[in-house]
């Protein structure tokens, strides 16, 4: 088994680790070292508890040297206060003896108290985005000097709304510098971010694994549309004994909430709901209802549920398929646990069957698909996402590749393909009165007059 004494690393760093009780790198930060360390951009993909904080602190540590610039040079950004605490303490622990200063700053404390902090100076900053803009716009930070650019979490960044705010700070940043991105789930947001501001960066997976526990049982039911798999889960879910505790995934916190509105119309109890755009308080609620019981189904999405250490869930549902075939792997991996047995059960549409097939593929084993209970409504009802897709798939306007002009098209008659010179008398006078640029001009001008 590796160890950290194979990577290469400075004794500093080497005596840290071992005051941390940290003798073996995990899978990620084995792969990560390397790469990170060489300068090159990455985006990793790794689950929580994987090591990811440490995967990209160590290279980076390793390769900054000391200098007399009061102004950060490897800049983290962490969606919340609480992340911002946790990495300080990490790059406090690593950094032990090395000549390093590291701060940390965040919404909901004095920003001048932070400013005043700042001035010491600062070779790491860990921040959350809105404060980290707020004092580069007072001057109170600069950030001319950052070499390297960490996002941690960059799905739980992308989640809670930080899209616009991440562009305002790369316009602060040099154009030459490290991007590194970690992340717990892919998603097509993390996608979009990359092309509109990153180049090529160098990938790092570490999947679960694509075999899941086999006390899980897989189950699939092919469904025309959303109306549709409502009807089915709400028949579903009515067994309160067979479905003690169900935790239901969606991608989006829009459709969490419709969801949520059509189970309650649907009159189903004991329903909770959780994502980024509910109060903590009720986030809060929602969990600790789930968990004691009082709610017996929770609506969630990826990113919420994920950091989330929920237990003794009898069935996972994946409402929507997800993009991504980890991404499955993971939520499953939510029932079953303490070799109890559980279920997961998904729902794909016609238009999700190309992703259903990519989770079968990683997982190297097919999925049972059930038939639709006889008491479970086809509905043709369809929500907005569903009617555009339609529309787009049916306009019988839209241009064609293979349009040609038909028979009725003519080209334009010889007379009317001349153009305008406006006319032969200004023709003539405009010929009489140009300024000559040399004698032959002249002579030639007197020769058509």
């Amino acid at each position: 088994m590796e160890l950290f004494q194979d990577l290469n690393l400075n004794k500093f760093l080497l005596q840290s680790l071992e005051e941390m009780g940290l003798e073996h790198p995990t899978p990620v930060q084995s792969e990560a070292f390397s790469v990170i360390k060489s300068g090159k951009s990455v985006l990793g993909v790794s689950q929580t508890g994987t090591g990811k904080t440490i995967a990209y602190l160590l290279p980076l540590l390793e390769k900054l040297k000391f200098a007399r610039i009061p102004h950060p040079r490897i800049l983290i950004l962490v969606p919340t206060r609480e992340l911002v605490l946790q990495v300080q303490e990490e790059v406090e622990k690593l950094s032990a003896y090395q000549n390093l200063r590291v701060q940390g700053v965040y919404g909901g404390t004095n920003i001048n108290t932070q400013a005043l902090e700042l001035e010491s100076g600062a070779d790491v900053l860990v921040a959350t985005p809105g404060r980290l803009y707020d004092l580069a716009l007072n001057g109170a930070l600069k950030l001319k000097h950052v070499l390297s650019l960490v996002i941690d979490e960059v799905d739980v960044m992308l989640d809670l709304g930080f899209r616009f705010q991440l562009g305002n700070i790369f316009e602060l940043l040099p154009e030459k510098r490290q991007n590194i991105m970690f992340s717990a789930t892919m998603t097509e947001e993390i996608e979009d971010l990359i092309d509109d501001y990153f180049t090529a960066p160098h990938r790092i997976s570490i999947s679960p694994s694509g075999k899941p526990l086999e006390n899980i049982r897989q189950t699939a039911y092919a469904l025309p549309n959303f109306h549709t798999k409502a009807n089915l889960l709400a028949h579903l879910i009515k067994d309160e004994e067979a479905y003690s505790k169900v935790l239901v995934f969606v991608s989006s916190k829009k459709m969490a909430d419709r969801l949520y509105d059509t189970l309650t119309e649907k009159r189903i109890k004991a329903l909770g709901i959780i994502h980024s755009n509910k109060s903590q308080n009720a986030r809060i609620q929602a969990i600790e209802g789930f968990e004691e019981g009082s709610q017996r189904v929770l609506i969630a999405t990826d990113v919420m549920a994920r950091g989330l250490d929920l237990q003794s869930i009898s069935h996972v549902f994946n409402f929507d398929t997800p993009v991504y075939p980890e991404n499955y792997i993971h939520r499953i991996g939510r029932t079953g646990r303490a070799k109890m047995e559980g279920e997961a059960i998904l729902f794909y549409t016609e238009m999700e069957e190309e992703s259903k097939l990519a989770i079968e593929i990683l997982m190297n084993k097919e999925i049972e698909i059930l038939d639709l209970p006889e008491e479970v409504e086809i509905s043709s009802k369809l929500i907005p996402e569903e009617r555009i897709s339609t529309l787009k798939n049916k306009n019988p306007h839209r241009n064609r590749k293979d349009d040609s002009p038909g028979q009725a098209f003519h080209e334009k008659k010889e007379k009317n393909q001349k153009v305008n010179q406006g006319g032969s008398y200004h023709r003539e006078i405009a010929i009489k009165y140009t300024k000559p640029k040399t004698r032959g001009d002249k002579n030639q001008r007197k020769r058509r007059t």
